[in-house]
């Protein structure tokens, strides 16, 4: 997968952009971040006097033996500035531990809430896999950003800088300019190196995401997978994925093998450069043998950080990788938004208009024409139609998923673009033709409709939708798991928790998408009753595909390819002898023929 020319500069915008993000989260603990950088420098100037006083350790003790005494107080302020090295840079790392955690906490909350404002749209579209492992690689980014980028680059940096400054200052030129020379080849190749490097790093987050997702896709499907006997067919489609990871990891690999190698090439010729100079210049005897132990020590106090910076340089830009896909999340746009002066729904008695609207989820395929009528307060509107009229399309407007291109759709003559969508999903309830549980116990499910309600009102609920006692049946009662998705229950189950979560919700207004065509006959005249009895005095709109469960509506409405064919009660209807008629001729006749294959069988 080839970047194409603007992916770099793209890069490098959300690289900077990722950082100036990060910044607010640090400043919020800004006394920890404060004595964080004050044990950070301590610890480098420690790091940096270990050589000093190594010098005057080996020059002490570079006498005559007549003259020779033990430096105690050098080799006790060794061992000091040893330990002070290190002590401080765990006391650095406790302290700024809130810091980080923090700052992973706060942004993938942040992500997480965004993930849940966008609009349905979105959500149809996106792929569940790979969107979890973003998010997961992205928080595991941003530790080692902060961690390393504040406690590796910066003190690593400082420490060069003591280092030339005590060399320009005691030393010949040349020392430093050795040093110097040595440390610009080494960043460039570092840095020209590990760009290049960067193509493969996003080959392998876009493939794993990709693999991700279809084995989260697959397993979420194992049903249909085994109906069609399709298990080789998906551990090819997921091996390809991991084919095009697997030879992006071999180039990563490899090319970080050579970019070790050139990285230790120019330190060894650094090194061996800096101890040709001291050695001559201690046999010229310009400089004592404990300069030259100062330099070694030197040399090697920088070769490890310095080695270790190119490790950290390119783990950050691995990091950043891993981010730019998370924090690309936040740049999504909200399709749905509250207005800045919206204001909450007043529901009571609630009155439903859909005045003149029309409505495309694609610009090229409109759903809807001119669609209007009116839900008078407490009475129950039914609508009707063949699959793809727009029956379900209603409901997801009426939540506001999305937003009509023309008309109005007013709640108490508020349109819902003015009022906020908290006050205006708070106010309805819905029972969907698809039920989907969360992976939790059954309690949890129907106490979803209202977190904060008393066990008895979810008992009081479930005793409402019939399906109290058969969860007293099982052995685990109301803690028993659902399993993902609610597939341990069957769909008449499922619909009976759903129907109990909205009972316990108590909306002003109640939405019916056909909530009992998972269930048998016997079991839908029972919850057709109860339907009946906790819509009584609710504004009520019911998308049925049965007409017999929606006779004694207030109003039924006929769709047909987006518009609104037909309306009237039942017998009006039937009087017409449209297209209403036509459907309850068609079903009557289903039923009956349903009827005799049932007594043929039983005879």
């Amino acid at each position: 997968m080839r970047p194409t020319r603007l992916e770099k500069p793209a890069a490098t915008r959300n690289n900077l952009k990722t950082i100036a993000t990060l910044l607010p989260y640090l400043w919020e603990f800004k006394v920890r971040v404060i004595v964080a950088l004050s044990l950070l420098v301590l610890a480098k100037l420690a790091n940096v006097s270990v050589p000093l006083v190594l010098k005057e350790i080996v020059d002490a003790l570079d006498q005559p033996r007549a003259e020779l005494v033990l430096p105690v107080f050098l080799v006790i302020g060794y061992g000091v500035l040893r330990l002070c090295s290190t002590l401080f840079g765990e006391l650095r790392d406790a302290i700024f531990a809130k810091v980080t955690q923090r700052a992973i906490r706060r942004v993938a909350n942040k992500v997480f809430s965004h993930l849940h404002s966008l609009s349905l749209r979105f959500h149809l579209e996106r792929q569940t896999g790979g969107v979890s492992r973003d998010i997961e690689r992205g928080t595991r980014g941003i530790s080692f950003l902060l961690n390393f980028m504040l406690f590796n680059i910066l003190p690593t940096l400082l420490e060069i800088g003591l280092v030339l400054a005590i060399l320009i200052n005691q030393y010949d030129i040349w020392f430093s300019i050795i040093i110097f020379l040595t440390l610009l080849a080494y960043i460039a190749l570092t840095l020209i190196v590990t760009e290049w490097r960067m193509i493969f790093r996003r080959t392998m987050n876009n493939m794993d995401s990709k693999a991700n997702t279809q084995a989260i896709d697959s397993l979420l499907n194992y049903e249909t997978v085994k109906y069609f006997g399709n298990e080789a067919w998906e551990a090819r489609r997921y091996d390809e994925h991991l084919q095009s990871w697997e030879k992006a990891a071999v180039r990563n690999q490899t090319s970080l093998a050579t970019l070790n190698a050139g990285q230790s090439a120019i330190i060894a010729v650094g090194v061996t450069l800096l101890m040709l100079l001291a050695a001559e210049q201690v046999i010229d005897s310009r400089m004592t043998l404990g300069d030259l132990v100062l330099i070694n020590a030197v040399m090697l106090q920088l070769y490890m950080p310095l080695h270790f910076l190119g490790f950290v340089y390119r783990e950050i830009k691995h990091s950043l990788a891993d981010m730019e896909r998370m924090f690309t999340l936040l740049d999504e746009h909200k399709e749905i938004e509250d207005k800045p002066d919206a204001k909450a729904l007043d529901a009571a008695q609630a009155t439903i208009r859909f005045s003149h609207v029309d409505f495309s989820y694609e610009p090229n395929r409109q759903i809807l024409f001119d669609v209007s009528f009116d839900i008078p307060a407490g009475q129950n509107i039914a609508v009707v139609g063949h699959s793809g009229s727009g029956k379900s399309t209603l409901a997801r407007l009426l939540f506001r998923f999305y937003d009509v291109q023309s008309g109005h759709i007013l709640i108490n003559d508020q349109d819902i673009r003015t009022v906020t969508q908290q006050s205006l999903r708070a106010a309805m309830g819905i029972v969907p033709q698809d039920t989907v549980l969360f992976n939790d116990s059954i309690y949890y499910n129907i106490a979803y409709g209202r977190p904060d309600a008393t066990q008895e009102e979810v008992f009081a609920a479930a005793r409402a939708a019939h399906i109290h006692d058969f969860i007293e049946s099982l052995p685990e009662k109301y803690a028993t798991i659902v399993g993902e998705r609610g597939l341990k229950l069957s769909g008449g189950e499922k619909q009976r928790v759903a129907i109990a979560r909205t009972i316990l919700k108590n909306p002003a207004i109640l939405i019916f998408d056909e909530a009992t065509s998972a269930l048998d006959s016997n079991s839908e005249k029972r919850i057709q009753a109860e339907l009946k009895r906790i819509a009584r005095n609710r504004t009520t709109l019911t998308i049925a595909h049965r007409l017999s469960t929606i006779a004694d509506a207030d109003q039924i409405l006929v769709m047909d390819h987006g518009r609104i064919v037909e309306r009237g009660t039942h017998q009006q209807l039937l009087a017409a002898s449209g297209a209403y008629a036509q459907m309850w001729e068609l079903q009557q006749q289903e039923e009956i023929d349903q009827h005799m294959r049932q007594d043929t069988v039983s005879t």
